[in-house]
């Protein structure tokens, strides 16, 4: 993971004090990102391992999660879908932060491990593996 976990924990920190906008990037459009969460949590693995010979987890993974309620993205998922796939692509999400009086744009990069559709809306769960900053 390439993230400077500095800029993490303060992405974090606003993040859990006030509103941010989030865009998600798939497939060339846009979609509204709501009522993110981004938090450190355990994985399912006893120690870091290689799943499936395809991709790298260690004990404790940065999570994101948040709403599209736009449901035109559900087809643009399942190539990103990690688990049986053994291609799957990143997910871009985008935010713009106020650090220290400039305003500062963060690109967060996903690998989403599952989604839970609802009738108006669908529930994304993916794990960061990048976070950049303009």
């Amino acid at each position: 993971m390439s993230v400077d976990s500095d800029l993490l924990k303060t992405l974090m920190n606003i993040n859990g004090n006030s509103s941010l906008k989030y865009t998600l990037y798939l497939n060339d459009q846009s979609y509204s990102l709501d009522d993110v969460v981004i938090e450190n949590s355990p994985t399912p693995v006893n120690a870091p391992t290689t799943r499936g010979g395809v991709y790298f987890s260690d004990t404790f993974a940065y999570k994101v999660k948040g709403i599209v309620h736009d449901l035109s993205v559900i087809p643009l998922l399942s190539k990103t879908m990690l688990g049986p796939n053994t291609d799957f692509g990143e997910i871009k999400i985008k935010t713009d932060v106020d650090l220290n009086g400039q305003k500062k744009n963060l690109t967060l990069y996903t690998n989403l491990t599952n989604s839970i559709q609802h009738p108006d809306q669908i529930e994304l769960n993916m794990i960061l593996i990048k976070l950049e900053s303009d």
